[in-house]
């Protein structure tokens, strides 16, 4: 018999589970108005195609000749998005997570006191893209590494500035953070770090851990393209044999590990829904 084992902190967390209720709630409100969300509400596929299925849209850019309410994401949006919304004639309804907003007004704050900002965190990502724009507002002396790596060509600029300030993407791995303040402890004068990885986040992170070192093999659940999910699957692969899938059809393609293990851990990201996770199990049940 195996010993199936769901970390208690997966799936959903608070800002998720607010966008994602929110948005619905806001269809069956408004049912002849029509909901525009910017970019994907949450990086799940499913979520996306359900929220299609009542009538809600995902769209990259607003339509001119088209009228409604348009969902700002659990990520954020730059004050230029928020301008285009309300001269386009739509209703703005803000889903920022309270944690992101956080994030935003501290690298705000650091810019306005003029530090150079350093943003740790993957450039592309959408939350990353809108803490820069809204701190750009109040000066351009900000820099956004994933890692120290990135950060090192950027070393002459860093000892020239006096004051050096960071935030961190709040889906980030802790280590990450870490690892780029010492490199910046070497070479700052003067160093100013907020830790505003969430505290679900963390949570999640350091229970996974937990689980990883009971466990034969972990199961991560949850879209390759969230960024929360991919970390923790890069966290416990350095602990124990670690798969991450999407949904419990991709488990055939492990067959062989997980008949060898005895002891699984599964764990899911903040955007991953509950009955993915479910299917998971049951599936994992009937081996």
């Amino acid at each position: 018999m195996k010993n199936i084992k769901l970390a208690k902190h997966a799936g959903f967390c608070y800002g998720v589970k607010r966008a994602v209720e929110t948005t619905k709630k806001l269809k069956s409100e408004n049912p002849d108005a029509k909901i525009w969300v910017l970019g994907e509400l949450i990086h799940n596929s499913h979520v996306i195609h359900s929220l299609s299925e009542l009538g809600i849209n995902t769209v990259d850019e607003l339509p001119e000749n088209e009228s409604g309410i348009c969902v700002i994401r659990s990520h954020g949006a730059s004050p230029e998005i928020f301008e285009d919304i309300k001269n386009k004639g739509y209703e703005t309804v803000d889903l920022t997570c309270p944690d992101v907003k956080k994030v935003q007004q501290k690298a705000i704050q650091l810019v306005k006191d003029g530090f150079l900002l350093v943003i740790v965190g993957k450039p592309e990502h959408p939350e990353v893209s809108a803490i820069k724009a809204n701190a750009q507002i109040y000066g351009e002396n900000i820099l956004v590494a994933p890692d120290v790596e990135s950060l090192l060509k950027y070393e002459s600029r860093i000892k020239d500035h006096k004051k050096i300030g960071v935030v961190v993407q709040t889906t980030q791995r802790i280590e990450v953070l870490k690892n780029v303040v010492n490199y910046l402890t070497g070479i700052a004068k003067e160093l100013c770090v907020f830790n505003t990885i969430c505290a679900s986040t963390s949570l999640r992170q350091n229970e996974a851990r937990q689980l990883a070192g009971e466990s034969d093999l972990m199961v991560v659940v949850g879209s390759k393209k969230s960024a929360n999910t991919t970390h923790l699957a890069e966290i416990l692969k350095d602990i124990t044999r670690t798969i991450h899938i999407e949904t419990d059809s991709e488990l055939k393609q492990y067959d062989s590990l997980i008949k060898s293990a005895q002891n699984i851990g599964v764990t899911a990201g903040a955007s991953t829904p509950e009955d993915i996770i479910e299917k998971v199990l049951n599936k994992l049940n009937q081996y």
